[in-house]
This record gives structure tokens, C-alpha cells and sequence, in this order.
């Protein structure tokens, strides 16, 4: 899957906000709004399609990431760059999510050089919480919401030998 970065659109926005994940995942469905439109043009976020340019997903970094509860528990404290992402409904759990997740890990590696960084994942996303693990995330801080218990996961800056092997 080749990918490519484009900034956020008004159409995008729409598109992305209408998704609907089958259960357990439904729990990132998203409810089209004005105010859910403005979050996600006025944030950083970052639309992926491919070669066709056809939406595959998208990305944000900074505090459009974070899960708000988290700031309430401090669990945001340390200076790491937040991401968060999400793949269209269609193409996960077919094999997808490494390529995707790569794409996004070298753009972020771009952007903010030498940097940790962290995301934040429902702990029911065992399948996610899997695919970091492989991309050398490890478990950070625990917290919840009012349905939803959380944790971060963090992949320390690159070291010397790991970008040598790039």
C-alpha cells in the first residue's frame, strides 16, 4: 500500500466523520457536526490516500491526539509527540495496519526528529495494542474515562543503531 500525505479538507472531514467501525470498534465512530468538522480543519490532522487518491485514513499530532481525561490524570506531562490516527472502516483487519502505521511513524520521524512518541489506545483494542507492540511502543500510563479505560504507549526516540538499519 503506497501512501501519501495531504492536508485536510472540508470534504474529508465529512467523509472521516461518517465512518462507522462494526462492534467492539463502533466506540470510534464519530458524529458528524460543525463542531467535530472545525476540531478537525483548525487541528493537525493529516488525511493518507493512495496512489488513486482515494481516503485511506488519517493522522494528528499535538494535543488534537489526546484523550482529554488523560490531561485531567497528568498523564501528558512528559514532552512527547502525540499522535493519533485512524484507518478507513473498510481496510482494517486485513493486514493494512502495519503498512499505515509505518507511513505515519517516518512522517512523524520527519517532522519532529528525535522526539518520543506517544499515543493514547482503549484497552478493548487489543488488535492496535498489538501492532504497537511490534512497532516498539510500550505501555506508559493507565487511565479512564467515564466508559472507557485507557492506556498510552510510548516508543522512545530513535537511537543511533536503530537509524543506521533505516
Amino acid at each position: 500500500m503506497e501512501l501519501f500525505t495531504e492536508n485536510m479538507t472540508e470534504k474529508y472531514t465529512k467523509e472521516i466523520l461518517n465512518w462507522k467501525y462494526a462492534k467492539p470498534y463502533d466506540f470510534y465512530n464519530n458524529a458528524l457536526s460543525n463542531n467535530a468538522v472545525k476540531e478537525m480543519l483548525e487541528n493537525t490532522y493529516y488525511v493518507l490516500v493512495d496512489q488513486q487518491g482515494i481516503l485511506i485514513g488519517f493522522y494528528c499530532v499535538g494535543v488534537a491526539a489526546q484523550v482529554p481525561a488523560g490531561n485531567q490524570c497528568g498523564v501528558y506531562q512528559e514532552e512527547q509527540i502525540d499522535i493519533g490516527f485512524g484507518m478507513k472502516p473498510g481496510l482494517t483487519g486485513k493486514g493494512n495496519g502495519s503498512a499505515f502505521l509505518s507511513y505515519i511513524l517516518s512522517s512523524i520521524h520527519e517532522g519532529f526528529p528525535g522526539t518520543d512518541i506517544r499515543l493514547s489506545v482503549a484497552t478493548f483494542n487489543k488488535r492496535a495494542i498489538h501492532l504497537y507492540g511490534k512497532f516498539g511502543f510500550v505501555k506508559a500510563k493507565e487511565f479512564q474515562t467515564e466508559n472507557t479505560n485507557f492506556i498510552t504507549m510510548v516508543k522512545q526516540r530513535m537511537g543511533l543503531q536503530e537509524k543506521s538499519e533505516v
